[in-house]
């Protein structure tokens, strides 16, 4: 096996396993289950609520696809708060274009979010989850712009935006 191969087929292997998590058929990371939040609801009243796409992001750690979110778009004054329970997340004043394709943040507003190790896919990344409901918003990297260095990436389908 060349390394053209080696690489297609753990990246193969990366997108199946994301596929079978968000579908439900793997288990979400539940390093979460030893936390407490506010909001507490089911899985049948967050399915309910959330609708298919939010509730696989949000309550299955899954990730949307690169450049699917009109919150891309979004550069009106206001915040940007958790679909499922409305905590204000992020002012707009952070939000930068960062190249990726998913809404990308300096900073948080303050006490907002909660941050934990996401061991998944065989990396260790900084996962970003909303303080008040446990739902999963994305992750955070030290390749930000000033003044923070970091670049909170987040779904764009976990957010919902208020404007000012």
């Amino acid at each position: 096996m060349d390394r053209r191969q080696f690489f297609t087929a753990g990246v193969s292997a990366i997108g199946v396993m994301a596929a079978l998590r968000v579908a439900g058929l793997l288990p979400a990371d539940d390093s979460a289950a030893a936390e407490t939040f506010a909001v507490v609801k089911s899985e049948a009243d967050w399915k309910a609520q959330l609708g298919s796409a939010a509730y696989a992001v949000l309550r299955r750690h899954g990730t949307e696809r690169a450049g699917s979110s009109p919150l891309n778009a979004e550069k009106r004054a206001g915040r940007f708060v958790c679909a499922g329970c409305d905590q204000p997340l992020f002012a707009a004043r952070a939000k930068f274009e960062s190249g990726t394709g998913w809404p990308s943040f300096t900073a948080p507003l303050p006490d907002s979010v909660g941050t934990r190790t996401d061991s998944g896919f065989g990396m260790d990344r900084t996962e970003v989850h909303c303080r008040r409901c446990g739902g999963h918003l994305g992750h955070v990297f030290t390749d930000g712009p000033a003044p923070t260095g970091l670049r909170y990436c987040m779904n764009g389908v976990a957010l919902r935006f208020e404007p000012a």
